[in-house]
């Protein structure tokens, strides 16, 4: 993601929000202790994201965030399957859920979701998508 901000930083902004319903892979209490860990554990290597980190979200679940509400709504689901379910740290689950760490979400200029990406989405896939907006001018 820092390589797509850094490519498109007239044109996009990357925004990041940690949750942690998936494998619990994101235990921080703050967004010290989360910064601590992108930074030393993982990716590790005094990584530093040159995008935006807001505070831990539900991304799912009873206590889902309504931006994530809102996202869902408009883009149908990466996978057909859910990971193992003693994996995922929310109830209820449900068919347009996200389904692990790292899905994107591709917004145009006027706030509506245009494309959701699995987890697995290498971000480079996603620059001819972030080219085609741009071109579109929204």
């Amino acid at each position: 993601m820092n390589a797509l901000q850094s490519k498109f930083q007239n044109d996009l902004v990357v925004l990041g929000f940690p949750c942690n319903q998936f494998g619990l892979q994101e235990p921080g209490a703050n967004a010290t202790e989360i910064m601590n860990g992108i930074n030393h554990v993982r990716p590790g290597n005094n990584f530093q994201p040159n995008f935006q980190m807001f505070a831990k979200i539900d991304v799912n679940g009873e206590n889902e965030h309504p931006l994530f509400t809102y996202l869902k709504l408009h883009c149908p689901t990466t996978r057909d399957g859910f990971a193992s379910k003693a994996n995922l740290f929310y109830e209820p689950f449900k068919n347009w859920d996200v389904r692990w760490n790292w899905e994107k979400f591709l917004i145009d200029r006027s706030g509506r979701p245009v494309i959701r990406y699995d987890a697995s989405t290498n971000p480079e896939v996603i620059t001819k998508d972030i080219e085609n907006q741009i071109k579109l001018g929204s």
